[in-house]
């Protein structure tokens, strides 16, 4: 594949040759934290003033949730550069190539709902800093063409593919920071650190609201956990692991600016405009627009255009290459337009027809706690298999192929299968977000949403049991054996062809 941004990328999820795996840990982070750099971020930053906390605890709260998520993350960035492909189709080696659908269709979900977010949010500024800026009119019409040009723009760049992706947040990672920071200036006169929330001295319902608002911050990375590999597969795989877990841990890191953006200004508007903060119906964008200075409209809509572009364009380039690992007669561009056309549809229908602007947060929150369980497995996976991997049998599935060292019980490996359910499963039956989704037992620890960590607890637990008390047959693991679980000594098919009998020629 030729490095020139205007050629379109024909790779899908087959493994990429050597010679084309010419990406640095510094292109991850690059895409990592552009994806992240935008407006839906600094809505999410919000959220701590938003529970009652004061501008220290929400800071405390934000730096927990960002450092806890990326060490759940970095991890995730191995696959792609060991095997080349996306990480969806490395859970082969876990769930068995039939169960890897899971990884595909977890992160279809993701993307499209981050997808969505991240137009509407960046619509709406654009729209709402327009309508303060030249006065244009602030009605459905805006908004749909707004929409419209951010989907498509975002759609024609994911065509193109990851070349193109990548110089996008090359300027999108460099510009949106300097349109953060230059918002630091624009609201330094009413910005007030000690502002104090609105939760008094030892209030019941302050861990309740800090534990909450942690936990939505590490939200933010754990939700690029099936996505990394999709990124990270152009890096060659003799690159040291350290720099790319580096590269991935950092990226999180540094959306601390935009985190941090959306914690300062949502406490000046708790403060000045305080409406727009009604938790019943937050309005940060809004309030944002209210309290900004008039030459910070520009910097806004800027903000608007680039952070839209940049998620988007992460987001909906992980669904198209994704469709086209299970339904391999698409190619990576038919996928990536009939998934994009279909994600424009939902917007659009979602915006104006069903109002489901605030549901398609609760549903984002919602795939990333099934998520969590899910990166686990993929994390143990890796360590009790010291990081050995086939890449022919990881690309059973995409070649209607049968057997190999990952088809397990006709191609699904109840092991790591169980362990997801059951830990996503309970991990959903704890969620607590009140007025949006409380589940059978959300209330069980006070008021505090401990789905995501016990989702955790529970995936590592178990599926640690499960491969103790069942092991995998002995080949799975390469020539060094596995570590910290048994293996047995089951034989495994050879691969065949999905309508042949004789065994594959190497």
């Amino acid at each position: 594949m030729s490095d020139t941004i205007t050629e379109i990328e024909t790779y899908g999820v087959e493994r990429i040759p050597d010679a084309d795996r010419t990406a640095r840990p510094l292109d991850l982070f690059r895409v990592a934290f552009g994806g992240a750099n935008t407006f839906a971020t600094c809505v999410l930053g919000a959220f701590p003033i938003l529970f009652g906390l004061s501008f220290w605890q929400g800071l405390a709260a934000t730096v927990l949730g960002l450092v806890v998520g990326a060490l759940i993350l970095a991890p995730l960035s191995l696959f792609g550069p060991l095997n080349g492909t996306n990480n969806a189709v490395s859970s082969s080696a876990h769930l068995g190539v039939h169960g890897r659908v899971v990884g595909s269709f977890l992160s279809l979900l993701t993307a499209i709902a981050f997808f969505s977010i991240s137009v509407w949010s960046s619509g709406d500024a654009l729209v709402g800093g327009a309508h303060r800026l030249v006065g244009l009119p602030d009605t459905d019409v805006s908004y749909a063409v707004a929409y419209g040009i951010f989907a498509v723009l975002v759609l024609v760049v994911c065509v193109y593919g990851f070349r193109f992706m990548l110089f996008v947040n090359k300027i999108a990672v460099a510009a949106a920071s300097l349109l953060f920071v230059l918002g630091l200036f624009a609201f330094a006169g009413d910005f007030d650190p000690s502002y104090p929330g609105t939760l008094a001295a030892g209030d019941p319902l302050f861990w309740p609201s800090f534990i909450g608002a942690a936990l939505i911050v590490l939200s933010n990375p754990v939700s690029f956990g099936a996505f990394l590999g999709d990124w990270s597969r152009y890096i060659p795989a003799d690159t040291p692991r350290r720099r790319v877990m580096a590269a991935a841990f950092l990226s999180q890191l540094a959306t601390v600016l935009p985190f941090f953006f959306g914690l300062a200004t949502a406490s000046i508007i708790a403060a000045k405009a305080a409406d727009f903060m009604d938790p019943a119906a937050p309005n940060y964008v809004g309030g944002l627009l209210a309290v900004s200075p008039g030459w910070y409209f520009v910097p806004v809509c800027l903000i608007a255009l680039i952070g839209g572009m940049s998620t988007g364009t992460t987001s909906l380039y992980g669904t198209g290459l994704d469709f086209s690992s299970v339904f391999p007669r698409f190619s990576r561009v038919q996928a990536t337009v009939f998934i994009g056309t279909l994600s424009i549809v939902f917007i659009f229908a979602g915006r104006f027809a069903a109002n489901l602007t605030q549901s398609i947060s609760t549903f984002a929150t919602l795939i990333i706690t099934c998520t969590a369980p899910w990166m686990v497995i993929m994390m143990l996976g890796y360590v009790t298999r010291r990081g050995w991997y086939d890449p022919e049998a990881l690309q059973v599935f995409n070649r209607r192929q049968r057997g190999g060292r990952y088809w397990f019980s006709h191609g699904w490996n109840w092991r790591g299968l169980a362990a997801w359910l059951v830990s996503a499963g309970l991990a959903l039956m704890f969620v607590n977000l009140p007025g949006q989704f409380v589940g059978p037992l959300g209330e069980l620890a006070g008021g505090v949403d401990v789905s995501l960590p016990l989702g955790l607890a529970a995936a590592a637990l178990l599926y640690l049991a499960l491969l103790t008390a069942f092991p995998e047959p002995r080949e799975v693991y390469g020539p060094l054996g596995p570590r910290l679980v048994r293996a047995a000594d089951t034989p495994v098919p050879p691969i065949v062809d999905g309508r042949a009998t004789e065994p594959v020629a190497p």
